[in-house]
């Protein structure tokens, strides 16, 4: 195809009538693509983003961080996403990952609680400021119970 007729081609993409809801997507979505090609922008995008960013993308950015958090606590506890229902609110490892989120993310306590299984904001809150106060840093930056 020649320039000529590619520019009369798109020329006459142009005129068409169109849909609004067909480009709605354009509109809104800051990524069009599949799911995996979003997770690995995402990644990507960890730590880069500045203040000409929408708020969306800051928090979807800081929610896909969180997966990969969560998932690798949970392979290194040994546990499936299921025993984050099952064990106990005040369980130690599970508070462990709810601190890790907490420096690591900019996820609220609230949504930290909902992801963790931790209860209500109010006492997911108390949980979780006592557990960080009672951890110490070990020599490799590593954060530990005091005195366990």
């Amino acid at each position: 195809m020649s320039r000529q007729e590619f520019e009369r081609h798109m020329e006459r993409r142009r005129l068409e009538e169109v849909e609004p809801e067909a480009l709605e997507a354009f509109r809104r979505e800051w990524c069009l693509g599949s799911e995996a090609f979003r997770k690995e922008q995402l990644e990507r995008m960890e730590g880069t983003l500045g203040q000409h960013h929408a708020g969306e993308l800051r928090l979807e950015t800081a929610q896909a961080r969180a997966d990969r958090l969560v998932a690798q606590e949970l392979r290194r506890l040994g546990w499936s996403a299921e025993d984050l229902v099952r064990r106990p609110r005040n369980d130690p490892g599970k508070l462990a990952i709810a601190a890790r989120l907490r420096r690591e993310t900019t996820l609220t306590i609230k949504a930290i609680a909902v992801r963790v299984h931790l209860g209500t904001y109010n006492t997911a809150n108390a949980r979780l400021h006592q557990a960080m106060g009672e951890w110490g840093s070990s020599s490799d930056g590593a954060r530990t119970p005091v005195g366990k």
